[in-house]
């Protein structure tokens, strides 16, 4: 086991070694980019919840902590609500004010019902008739009753001046009984409480505070100064929710109070608003269940907390401080092994369990995670981690710019790139994409090659394709093989763009130009060249490396190959110069194409639709040849005769136009078959 442990000692140190080799060959400027972004990667990591953007990442996880971690319990029966609910409303024709004449009744049925101490989540804020009946009421109550208080240089969003000035002649009318002012203002950084409130001194104390301090159990002392997270709670069973709601007209009715005494003896009494889209709470738990509790429950999770001396321990800066230090070193030390994948694993586990797995412990230990990184400790990790191999690699730029450009002979910059990444990429596998294929040819060249001296046919097809080549890499795409001057390519494989289609057909076109210059630029004394010809379809292939451990190819294999080498031959046949199928066409994205009719390819069975690129051919053109396309798939015999008219006049304005010039030919020899036979 010792000497296990050491031989792997000994090989994490040989590697960290070469790393910090690397790293120390890299350019100065290289170097100094590196220490600017571990610097920045440790601020994140440090500073990330007063970050833009990062914070509300922050926040939203904190709120996905405390619903994992909220405890689950059935209902809690030291507390008590009573509400005014929307049937109350309806019931006393009365909505804004709540009605105080009934809240002055059920005070006094409630008061000799032996509450621990009653708080009013109500802010008597503007006059109503009642309030002489209500001043009464609470100047009568020996139960400790707490009414709420806020003032507008606190609560500037839910109180006005002329309200305050109201509100603080009602609580003075109270002045020397057992009824004081208490406030209810809570924290509400962007909109969600997830923090007790601050202590403003010359405000009341906070309503759950009174009222537990007057109850008289003590336990509101280990709160005292606390404005760490609120505790909330989820219910465990969904029929009970975790406080018991009452409606206060029940408790107003003379007849009907006696009977729920016993849901108010020895519990803490909450009065307030329970109405749809009224004072409702925004809790660390809204964002992941999407429940908006009246206000009233926010108070009552307070006093519950406190009940149950759940009081979160405080982080200290200097804590967060060696955490991204931590994070941050780790990361560079990961990013200096320079190991294979399954020896970093182990060391990759255990980062991960740490970032992502630490700040969810530490509040389930009762650890306050309220301004300690989460989201800036991953994005740290990331950040120092990119820092540190980006320069580790630097290092090693000129051996990977070689094999780059031997590559790049071959294959896309971006592709070549991935093979030296990932050099298994050339294991002899295979697997089934799905592939925008190329096929040309140069017409003639054969028989051209058996005039000319073998020098001359070397450096004709040499330059012809190099031209070609040049226009398969410049479009991203793959050249698979050469076949004399035939060249075949494909896009999809081994890496999949979004833009493959476009570039694969952009790419057809631009190979028949470049074959037209190359017809211009060879020697006239020479005899003539032909036309470069080009097949195009999209369809799914093998695609792999195929041969041998001495010797391999990456190629593609299917019939969605020899569907693009039949039409690169159609082409002789159709007397066109580029031809690609429906399938290939529409997913280009491109408005160039002109409908040349439905054949039966040579060897097929299956009829395929052609489109050529004509992207000088007039728009109003394309859609009349469209039309026409659409009058003979109908199959009726009218609906065919129209087609030909509509493009013998075409024929007749386009004069030379070969290919549109056998479409109609082929159509006027379609009878009533669907397709046209390629012979």
């Amino acid at each position: 086991m010792d000497h296990a442990f050491r031989e792997a000692e000994a090989t994490g140190r040989e590697l960290l070694q070469k790393g910090w080799r690397s790293v120390r060959a890299a350019s100065r400027q290289r170097f100094a980019v590196m220490v600017l972004l571990l610097i920045l990667a440790l601020a994140i990591a440090r500073f990330s919840w007063s970050l833009p953007v990062i914070g509300d990442a922050e926040r939203s996880l904190y709120d996905l902590r405390t619903y994992v971690n909220a405890p689950q319990v059935d209902q809690d029966q030291r507390i008590q609500i009573i509400a005014y609910d929307d049937q109350t409303l309806i019931a006393a024709r009365k909505r804004s004010p709540l009605d105080r004449g009934l809240l002055a009744r059920a005070l006094r049925n409630i008061d000799g019902m032996g509450a621990r101490a009653i708080g009013i989540d109500i802010l008597f804020d503007q006059p109503q008739d009642e309030d002489a009946d209500l001043i009464a009421a609470l100047r009568a109550m020996k139960t400790p009753t707490f009414v709420a208080y806020a003032e507008q240089e606190t609560n500037a969003t839910s109180i006005e001046f002329e309200q305050q000035t109201f509100l603080k002649s009602f609580v003075a009318r109270l002045a020397g009984s057992n009824a004081h002012p208490a406030s209810v203002r809570f924290d509400n950084e962007d909109g969600v409480t997830r923090s007790w409130p601050e202590i403003v001194p010359g405000l009341p104390p906070l309503l759950g505070r009174a009222m537990v301090a007057a109850a008289g159990t003590g336990e509101d002392r280990a709160f005292a100064g606390y404005v760490g997270p609120v505790r909330y709670r989820l219910p465990k069973f969904a029929d009970r929710p975790v406080y018991s709601t009452l409606r206060i007209d029940l408790f107003a009715d003379p007849a009907m109070a006696p009977a729920l005494a016993s849901q108010v003896a020895g519990r803490y009494v909450l009065i307030g608003g329970d109405i749809v889209d009224i004072d409702r709470l925004n809790t660390a738990l809204t964002s992941v269940d999407a429940e908006t509790p009246p206000g009233i429950v926010g108070h009552a999770e307070m006093i519950a907390q406190m009940l149950d001396g759940a009081r979160y321990t405080s982080v200290f800066g200097w804590q967060r401080w060696v955490m991204a230090l931590a994070i941050v070193l780790s990361a560079a030390l990961t990013s200096l092994l320079e190991a294979r994948v399954w020896r970093a694993v182990p060391f990759l586990l255990a980062q991960l369990t740490l970032i992502g797995g630490l700040p969810f412990a530490l509040q389930k230990w009762g650890i306050n995670t309220i301004g300690t990184p989460a989201v800036g400790w991953a994005i740290g990790w990331v950040l120092a981690f990119l820092a540190v191999s980006s320069t580790v690699r630097a290092s090693t730029a000129v051996e990977r710019q070689f094999a780059q450009t031997a590559l790049g002979k071959y294959l896309p910059a971006d592709i070549a790139q991935e093979i030296i990444d990932n050099p298994e990429r050339l294991s002899l596998t295979g697997a089934k994409r799905e592939l925008y294929i190329l096929f040309s040819d140069l017409e003639g060249f054969t028989k051209l090659s058996h005039q000319l001296e073998p020098e001359t046919v070397a450096r004709l097809l040499n330059d012809y394709l190099d031209r070609l080549s040049a226009v398969v890499l410049e479009h991203g795409g793959l050249i698979d093989k050469y076949v004399g001057d035939a060249v075949v390519a494909f896009w999809g494989a081994p890496i999949a763009r979004p833009d493959d289609a476009r570039k694969a057909a952009l790419a057809g076109y631009a190979m028949w130009r470049a074959g037209e210059e190359f017809r211009k630029g060879v020697d006239p004394a020479l005899p003539p060249i032909g036309k470069t010809r080009v097949g195009m379809h999209f369809g799914e292939a093998v695609v792999g490396n195929f041969g041998g451990e001495r010797r391999i190819q990456y190629t593609a294999l299917g019939d969605a190959m020899n569907t693009a080498a039949r039409l690169e031959a159609a082409n002789k046949l159709l007397g066109s110069a580029m031809m690609a199928s429906r399938e290939l066409a529409e997913r280009s994205g491109l408005d160039w194409w002109r409908p040349m009719g439905r054949v039966i390819l040579r060897g097929r069975s299956r009829p395929i639709e052609l489109f050529e690129p004509a992207p000088h051919f007039p728009r109003e053109d394309r859609d009349r040849l469209a039309e026409a396309m659409r009058l003979i798939d109908t199959g009726a015999a009218p609906d065919r005769l129209r087609a030909i008219a509509i493009v013998r006049k075409l024929t007749d304005t386009h004069a030379g136009d070969v290919a549109l010039a056998n479409l109609l030919r082929r159509i006027e020899e379609l009878g009533d078959a669907h397709a046209y036979v390629l012979g």
